[in-house]
Parts: structure tokens; sequence; C-alpha cells
């Protein structure tokens, strides 16, 4: 069963948690320390898992209980709708659970309110069984600490079709690496074809940015940052293309359902994508599948994105030792590899991706993808801030629109998507 990109890509909606409901301070607050016994009842909160791993979360519980006698775990499982809103409402409430499935930005408020457990202070003899750019995903700007243990990774290689770079004179066994490769072979076939060939069928998104090698926020992490020198230069690249023809005309409102029909048809070059997608290519376009590449995404800076989902221990907890010790035991080696075997997703411990499992190929197109996809998230960052909100990923969005239809310079347009971002960051609280 295949766990959705949306899992990984929704930041939901913005948590605006009353701070003064549930600060730091106050006598309700558990101990940090989890060198203790591990013991007592506590719950476990999983974000729209239940109806395909019911099995597998049942036999982890047991599992655990079996080896700390004495502890009880109590499974709760919320839809994906509303799940940033529930734990709002449990933070405000006092009823968030002791261990937390969250991803970034679910984490961030959590943290500021003094409502997820620092790990580097608490567990921070377990950083070295992960992924450094894993553990580093549930940091947030403005704060030491890290404030979830990562769970399940997802990233996705880019697809290209070697037939129209072929055409247009280009090496299709050479696709572009870097930023700079793309603009100058994207181009190149919008040239050769008349315009009648895109390379890209969606306009740059936060994860660009940050694959470019622009610094997406200050240091503080109080304002955001990439409307610099170079958060410009990129947006002018994409103007150039899309004055070219060389991204989509419809790239202003693609979805990833659209996107992938452009390139199901021949009319884009490149797309991101899954082994779901090479299949129906398989069954629908065998004249394109045959012509498949697959290469890494585009970076500039070496590294590819990753998406992460983390277990977060609630600070208020009565069963530090006990939660500290199941949201270890939920996202260690064994168990991660277990969980991703069942799901299209990828283990955020180190080592994991040596498995034969993610490093061998059969011959079959998901084990094709999923290659591909392991060997860049040993290196991968999560690019996406975890203060940046869907309403902030919308500012941008609308901003970078209005600068490829040339109604504002780039950098006008990322002046006003940085104003508009640091206002919706204001707001957070």
């Amino acid at each position: 069963m295949r766990i959705s990109r949306r899992t990984f890509a929704t930041a939901a909606v913005a948590l605006l948690l009353p701070l003064s409901a549930c600060g730091s301070g106050g006598d309700e607050g558990g101990s940090t320390d989890a060198s203790g016994k591990v013991e007592g009842d506590i719950t476990f909160q999983t974000w729209n898992l239940r109806a395909n791993f019911k099995p597998y979360f049942e036999g982890l519980i047991a599992d655990f209980e079996k080896q700390h006698p004495g502890t009880r775990v109590k499974w709760i499982d919320q839809p994906a709708e509303g799940y940033a809103d529930k734990i709002s409402a449990d933070a405000a409430g006092g009823t968030l659970p002791d261990v937390v499935n969250v991803s970034p930005d679910l984490v961030a408020p959590l943290a500021k309110a003094g409502l997820a457990l620092d790990l580097d202070k608490s567990a921070g003899t377990y950083r070295s069984e992960y992924l450094p750019g894993a553990w580093a995903g549930h940091r947030v700007p403005g704060l030491d600490g890290t404030y979830a243990f990562p769970w399940y990774l997802n990233t996705g290689p880019l697809f290209y079709n070697k037939a129209l770079f072929e055409k247009a004179g280009l090496d299709p066994s050479a696709p572009p690496k870097t930023y700079d490769d793309l603009f100058t072979d994207a181009r190149r076939i919008a040239e050769k074809t008349g315009g009648k060939v895109a390379t890209l069928a969606n306009v740059p998104t936060i994860e660009d940015f940050g694959r470019y090698g622009v610094p997406l926020m200050n240091k503080e992490g109080t304002g955001f940052a990439f409307d610099d020198a170079k958060g410009v230069e990129l947006l002018t690249e994409y103007k150039r293309l899309y004055d070219a023809k060389a991204l989509d005309p419809q790239a202003l409102t693609a979805t990833p359902e659209s996107s992938g029909k452009k390139f199901l048809t021949q009319a884009v070059a490149m797309n991101p994508g899954s082994a779901l997608d090479l299949g129906n290519f398989k069954k629908q376009a065998p004249g394109l599948y045959k012509n498949i590449g697959i290469t890494d995404q585009i970076t500039s800076t070496g590294h590819a994105n990753m998406y992460v989902m983390g277990v977060m221990v609630n600070s208020r907890t009565k069963h530090t030792p006990a939660a500290v010790a199941f949201a270890h035991f939920v996202t260690d080696a064994r168990n991660q590899m277990s969980f991703a075997k069942k799901g299209a997703i990828f283990p955020s411990t180190a080592g994991s991706l040596d498995d034969p499992y993610f490093s061998k190929e059969d011959g079959t197109d998901e084990t094709r993808v999923r290659v591909a996809a392991a060997k860049s998230l040993k290196t991968a960052v999560n690019y996406t801030p975890v203060l940046f909100s869907e309403q902030m990923k919308t500012a941008l969005r609308n901003e970078v629109a209005k600068a490829l239809q040339g109604k504002e310079s780039p950098a006008t347009a990322l002046d006003n998507a940085v104003k508009a971002c640091d206002r919706l960051l204001k707001q957070q609280g």
C-alpha cells in the first residue's frame, strides 16, 4: 500500500496555538528526564494510518509492551482531514497525546509553545542512529533543539523523455543535473521544437529556491530571505523559460495531475513521478515508456529535497521514559524497515538505505524508482522551512505568477512574497 505524497507535502493549516494557554511553564509539565524506568500508560496518535496499516501497528505495540512489562500503549488514529486543527485543539485543551505523529510544520508551533520535548537534551544518545538530514528535519528556526524523532521519508526522482532530448540534439544519457544545465537544455528543446515542447510543467516552489542555494530564512528564524540576489536570479531564469515556451504556459495553474498528463502526451520533457506513474506509462503510452529516463532531482547544492514525517513526545507527558522509549521504538531501524516495505516510503535510519531492498534493481519499474529515490535520500535535506505554511505557499505562487506574466519584476515579486510570508509568520505567534 502506497502512502500518499499528500501526507508529506501538505502542511494542512498554520497552527495558531494560544501560547498563554499552553506555554512551557506551570505545574502540569512533565519531566524531561527519559532515563528512568520505562513504565506506565501512554497514548500514541497517528495520522490517517489505521485503514491500511492496522495489523502493523497492533503488532508494533504488542512487541513494545512485551519488551517493557508495566507499560500500556493506547493507539489513536486521526483522519487526514482536520488533523492540524485536532492537534491545535488538544494542545490548547491540555489533552495532547503522549506520543504524536507530526510533520515538521505541525511540530513548530508545539515546540514554540513548550509542548514538544527537545530530543537533543532528552534523547540525544539516539541521534547517530538517523540520517543527519532527517534528524535535522524537526528543528525549528529560532529555537535550540530537535523536536521529533525522524520517521518515514519520501522523495521523488525525475523522469525525462530521452527521445525528446535526442531530437533536440542533446545527449539522452546525460540529463541536466544542476539548474544551469536545466535552463540551457530547456531553452534548446524549446528552440528546436519551435516552442511546441516545454521541458517543465511547474513553476518554482520554495523547494526549488532551496535546491538552487537560496537562503530561505534568516538565521534567527524571524523572517524569510528568499528575495535575495540569488532568489531573483532563479526567478529571472524561469521568466526566460516562460517567455521561450520552455516552461509550459499552463504551469501557472498546473496540478501534479495536469503536469503528469502533459508528460504522458510528450508535450513536456521532464516531470517528477513515482513507480505508479511508470506503470501507467507502460499501459497508456508504451512509446513514452520505452524512452523514459530516470534521473535525480535538479539541484545546485548537491542535495535533493526530502519530505520527512516524525514522532514527537509531548513534554507534558507523565511518563517521559516510556514515551521516549516508545517513540524511539517506532522509529528504530528494524521497525522502520518493516514499515517501509509495507508502503512506498523510506526509512530515516542510518544504513537502512544500503539494504538490498533499496539498493539493488530487479528489473521491475517499482524497484527502478525505489533505488533511484533511496540513493538521493542518503544526503537529502528538508528544504521546506518548518514555519512555511500553506498560506505562504499560495502567497509565493501568486507572486511568481505575476513575475512570469510580466506584471511585476522578479525582484518586486519576491520582495512582495517575502513581505506577505513575514506577515503570516508574525500571525503564527
